[in-house]
């Protein structure tokens, strides 16, 4: 009889990967490049439509037209609120560390991205200068504003309702699913419930302020709360998956160490600042990566319940690159700026994966 032919334990598992691959590559690996050599033309998208060959190469180009200018200078304090958070997080990260409050490489990342808050929006037009693209690092700075007080906002919200229904009951088993369900709605759905709530006229947030004495808010219309407005709607609407990773880190840290504490009157805030928040320094180090990645990835809050105003302060930068390539059709220019905001992603997954690396 015949010898049946086997395959290795590698090739089982390549005939396995190989659906996957081609898949990954058609769909995701493909359009990126496609995507990077498109930023290097001058491509009208309609033009190109008609006529494949209207494209033309320009190099760098639509870089340049996108983030750089005329005459421009750096100063410390132009953007007050987004570079006072960087100086906060990198005396923090120096604080922390000292304190051995933080790993040297999470020390290091918190030190990263703040500097990072500090030196770009030092950057400005001088006298006499000008942006080539007026709008992009204004819109670059609205999301900056939109992750540093949504990450923040979702990470803290999520670790205290954490800290709160980690307990095996009933009830909290049923609040744990209610508090989860707002995180399998659409955006649709999310903006449109939260636009009901900020209506100054039938909003349950007016009718509040109106029994309390004040004036209600024109939220979604007010240059000065309409940012404030879409930070709400999204931490309300991000909090499912960053409490389950809390529940599932708090589950994980034993109980004998709270009992042994307790002896030593150690309990309620004593025990969650010196045991709880010791122990998740991974877990919240990594739900914070996957909020920025997240959140730097805000369109649809933005396009549905402020269509980017009012005067362009809730304009985000997804929002941007999709006018400037459908809307305008310059889609050599959104390639650019995509780039660019893949970068900046692709930055905070490579922190992602070390953490993980670390946790391991």
């Amino acid at each position: 009889m015949a010898s049946r032919s086997r395959l290795s334990q590698a090739q089982a598992a390549w005939l396995l990967l190989t659906p996957f691959l081609a898949t990954y590559a058609l769909f995701l690996v493909y359009p990126f490049f496609r995507g990077v050599w498109i930023s290097l033309h001058d491509w009208n998208l309609l033009a190109v439509a008609f006529n494949p060959d209207a494209k033309e190469f320009v190099g760098t180009r639509n870089y340049e037209r996108v983030m750089w200018g005329k005459d421009i200078t750096w100063s410390l304090f132009n953007a007050p609120i987004l570079q006072t958070l960087g100086l906060v997080g990198l005396v923090l990260s120096v604080f922390l560390r000292r304190m051995n409050r933080l790993s040297r490489f999470n020390a290091i990342a918190l030190g990263i991205v703040s500097v990072l808050l500090v030196f770009l929006p030092g950057f400005h037009p001088g006298e006499g200068g000008r942006w080539y693209d007026r709008r992009f690092w204004p819109t670059v700075g609205n999301t900056l504003v939109f992750v540093a007080f949504a990450v923040p906002g979702v990470t803290i919200s999520a670790l205290l309702l954490a800290a709160a229904l980690n307990r095996e009951t009933r009830a909290m088993g049923a609040l744990r699913t209610l508090f989860f369900l707002s995180q399998v709605l659409s955006v649709t759905v999310v903006t449109l419930i939260w636009q009901i709530m900020f209506s100054p006229r039938q909003g349950l947030i007016a009718n509040i302020t109106e029994t309390l004495g004040g004036t209600p808010i024109n939220w979604l219309t007010d240059q000065q709360f309409a940012m404030a407005a879409i930070v709400i709607a999204t931490v309300w609407w991000s909090l499912g998956i960053a409490m389950i990773l809390f529940l599932a880190g708090l589950q994980d840290i034993s109980k004998d160490i709270y009992e042994a504490a307790a002896l030593d009157n150690a309990r309620g805030w004593k025990a969650f600042w010196f045991i709880t928040l010791p122990n998740l320094t991974r877990t919240i180090s990594v739900v914070v990566i996957l909020q920025i990645i997240l959140h730097f990835q805000v369109f649809g809050q933005a396009h549905l319940m402020t269509q980017g105003g009012p005067n362009d302060s809730t304009q985000v930068l997804v929002r941007y690159i999709y006018q400037t390539g459908f809307r305008d059709s310059e889609l050599g220019r959104a390639s650019a700026m995509a780039v660019f905001l893949f970068l900046i992603m692709g930055s905070f997954s490579i922190i992602q994966f070390v953490i993980g690396r670390e946790k391991g």
